[in-house]
């Protein structure tokens, strides 16, 4: 067994033995062993190829995981991301502790959830938080540190969503806060989620920029209702709404609020499902530039997102995912790469042909629906582009 040289000093001084050190070895080595061995490691590889027909690749709508324009991954072949889990439950009793960090390494990582006051990396953390249960009723379950936002169909993981690229939807929501949730368990029918978080923006620790930073948060809450066996074919639907209140400390420097309902329906035909979600962002004193680089503030404006989704589970393996939107905002926002109205229709096909893999071929179609605003086209210099199509084949391994 070998000894660092400060326990050999002790050892030969005789302040220590032997055998009490590696007993005290062996203790802290069972110690370590036992908290681990509560831990799980899960995680997934996510790739993709990308064809869009026609030009203009530079102007195309929002459709990735980060908030970033899919010219990025345009006409070739794309790592999309890494995400490595480490998780330990809260397990039983009244107190329970746990904890959850998933590490995304890649070019979907880069700007999810950067740290305040740093640039973007191909590295970032999602749901990095110290989990934990008190027994208040039937257990109320705490989460403190970064975590996703509640409110939304899709969510960051592309494994975990019916279609590949993302919606006009999800675009317009926070990615991920900085705060405390508590989430509780009325009933298998009912639960209901609450919190505060730092700022309404995406960013760890970020803050309010004063002279706000103090007093001014985010604020968080939701309800989700899970239908009951006794309401026959309808039986596991869920519909979910929420809100979140906050300041926007990205570009915009606007306090918005943020709604959503939505949930997915089961149909008599046990293949068929039926998803919407329905999104408003309400924006207060939002600040834009004008052609001179001088301020401008406008006192309201908002975005506006509506998702139809038709589930088709053909058979075991083949599914059938269609998804049908229309998005609109106010007219000074359109600067922000997205136009004032558009059109989208999605088709994905997934066919689960390997172990553990998910493979999917998709194409879809967005339009501009606002004249000459389309995406990014009344930036001087950009062109305009109307139509904006996608053909993207996606692979997902998960261990």
């Amino acid at each position: 067994m070998k000894y660092n040289a400060w326990t050999l000093a002790l050892i030969g001084a005789g302040v220590v033995s032997i055998p009490a050190v590696s007993h005290a070895e062996e203790k802290g080595t069972n110690a370590v062993l036992s908290a681990l061995s509560a831990t799980t490691i899960s995680g997934y590889v996510d790739t993709s190829a990308q064809w869009n027909p026609g030009t203009g690749n530079a102007n195309l709508p929002y459709y990735t995981p980060n908030g970033v324009q899919g010219a990025s991954k345009a006409d070739g072949f794309n790592l999309d991301v890494v995400a490595i889990t480490l998780n330990k439950p809260v397990g039983e009793g009244e107190w329970g502790a746990g904890y959850n960090a998933t590490l995304l390494f890649g070019p979907d990582a880069t700007g999810y959830n950067p740290s305040a006051g740093t640039i973007g990396s191909d590295f970032s953390l999602k749901d990095a938080y110290v989990d934990l249960r008190a027994p208040l009723g039937n257990g109320l379950d705490l989460k403190l540190g970064t975590f996703a936002e509640i409110l939304g169909y899709e969510v960051y993981e592309t494994g975990n969503n019916p279609n590949y690229t993302r919606s006009y939807g999800y675009e317009i929501e926070p990615l991920a806060l900085t705060g405390l949730l508590a989430a509780y368990q009325f009933s298998p029918v009912i639960s209901a989620q609450g919190g505060v978080a730092n700022t309404w923006s995406t960013g760890i620790n970020n803050r309010s920029d004063p002279p706000k930073a103090e007093s001014y948060k985010a604020y968080i809450g939701g309800v989700t209702l899970t239908a009951p066996d006794s309401l026959g074919f309808l039986a596991g639907s869920t519909l979910a709404g929420g809100v979140i209140n906050g300041f926007d400390a990205g570009a915009s420097q606007a306090t918005k609020t943020s709604f959503y309902v939505g949930g997915t329906m089961k149909t008599p035909l046990k293949c068929l499902s039926v998803g919407i979600a329905y999104d408003y962002v309400a924006l207060a004193n939002a600040t834009t530039f004008d052609e001179n680089g001088d301020t401008v503030l406008h006192n309201s404006g908002y975005q506006n997102a509506s998702s139809l989704y038709l589930l088709w589970q053909a058979t075991e393996k083949l599914t059938f995912n269609t998804r049908g939107e229309y998005f609109s905002q106010s007219q000074y926002l359109v600067g922000s790469g997205m136009p004032s109205q558009a059109f989208a229709v999605t088709e994905t096909v997934q066919y689960d042909l390997w172990k553990n893999v998910i493979s999917r071929l998709e194409f879809r179609w967005d339009h501009s629906a606002s004249g000459q605003d389309a995406y990014g086209g009344t930036q001087s210099g950009s062109p305009s582009l109307k139509n904006a199509f996608l053909v993207a084949a996606n692979l997902i391994y998960k261990f």
